[in-house]
């Protein structure tokens, strides 16, 4: 991939999980805390197991986890491993400890990937998984937001 186009995918994936680096957002509110990270900052496990139209913030966090892992996989080894989406939703209720745990996983393979961006072989496969990890995290921090209105009362 070229250096310029890595370098801009790669400031987007910031975005979408940490917020923006400056005044100013390519997609996000300029605020600080406007990413993945910062919208679930705080919030209890007792939150993040709330169902909202059948779904959970728990849930939807472990997904992220799940498929940036499945990115992970294929930006290493040049393909996508078999992957069960169905159990990536299956989280209902977590306590403290679990809901910690999932965060956890998440940053560890956020912050993989963005190792994976530096030090990738880059082809197209590789690309398009990179270009869809991001519009994919893009759509789950707004759909994380919009849950947080309702759980949040």
């Amino acid at each position: 991939m070229n250096e310029i186009v890595r370098n801009s995918v790669k400031t987007l994936i910031k975005e979408t999980f940490e917020g923006p680096e400056a005044k100013g957002s390519w997609f996000t509110e300029a605020e600080p805390n406007s990413g993945i990270f910062g919208v679930l900052g705080g919030t209890s496990s007792d939150l993040a197991s709330r169902s909202v139209y059948g779904t959970t913030l728990a849930a939807h966090t472990d997904h992220i986890r799940y498929y940036l892992w499945g990115t992970n996989e294929t930006l290493k080894k040049g393909k996508q491993p078999e992957m069960d989406w169905g159990k990536s939703w299956t989280i209902h209720s977590v306590d403290e400890q679990q809901w910690n745990h999932i965060q956890a996983g998440l940053r560890n393979e956020y912050v993989t990937l963005l190792q994976l961006m530096d030090d990738a072989e880059w082809n197209e496969r590789k690309a398009n998984e990179m270009v869809a990890s991001l519009a994919h995290s893009a759509y789950h921090l707004g759909a994380i937001r919009q849950m947080l209105k309702v759980v949040n009362g």
